[in-house]
This record gives C-alpha cells, structure tokens and sequence, in this order.
C-alpha cells in the first residue's frame, strides 16, 4: 500500500509539472551547495559544518533536521525538527515547513538523487548537493 500511494503521488506530480521528479529521491542526507539571493548575488559554499536530513513518507509528511557530521557515518543532532508536508499545487512541488515558532514554504526546482533546488518566499534558490560522508579506514 505504501508504495502505491508513492507512485500515484508520483504519477500525479509528473503529469502536472514540467519536470520528472521522482519524490522518494529526497530522502536523505544533503549539504547546501550553492545560495542565489533574490538580488543576484549569491554564495558557494566549499564546506558546510551541518547538513540537512530530509525523510518523508507515503503520505508526504516527513521532517527535516540539521545535522553535524563526524565520520565513519555518524552524526550529531538535538531533538529539534522541522515538520513538512509537500503538496502539488498550480504545476508546482511545494514544502511546507513547520516548527512551534514559525512557518515557511519552499517550491521545489529540480530533484533527482544528487541535487535539489528550491526557491523560497523571498526568491532565492538553495541548490544541494547529496552528502557523501566522510568515511576513514582506522585500521584495526
């Protein structure tokens, strides 16, 4: 059951966006690539010190959480998450974010299994990358 209400969300998203964006590519580790302000300005980022981790599942509904990375995959957090929902709505993939102190959409640009771009209220584009995380042979 849970598979086939992802591809009919699939299915439906598909056939109302320009793009071909498979949703289950979201999931998971991801570190912020790129920001293009509204402006025209923007900013590369070489390396970040906290990632995201984005899990949603068969009804849309998931989290989002900040992350900081340490190696052989482990990672430090707090208890703290983002709560979100994607709705498809006028031709476009929508994130709905929600804490208890604020409230915020995003429209997702791009999705596939290593990038993600998406455009917020204000206008600026986050691109993404996929985290590959940082993995030492300690030798036993």
């Amino acid at each position: 059951m849970k598979k086939l209400i992802v591809f009919f969300a699939i299915i439906f998203v598909g056939c109302n966006s320009s793009s071909n964006i498979n949703l289950e590519d979201i999931n998971g580790y991801w570190e912020i690539e790129e920001v293009r302000l509204h402006n025209g300005s923007g900013m590369k980022y070489d390396f970040n010190s906290t990632i995201d981790y984005i899990k949603i599942n068969d009804s849309l509904k998931g989290f989002r959480k900040k992350l900081k990375p340490g190696i052989n995959d482990t990672y430090y957090t707090s208890d703290d998450a983002e709560r979100l929902i994607i709705k498809s709505e006028n031709n476009s993939l929508n994130i709905y974010y929600s804490t208890p102190y604020d409230s915020w959409k995003e429209t997702i640009l791009e999705l596939n299994s290593e990038k993600l771009r998406v455009i917020n209220q204000n206008k600026d584009v986050y691109l993404y990358k996929r985290y590959t995380p940082i993995n030492l042979d300690l030798g036993e």
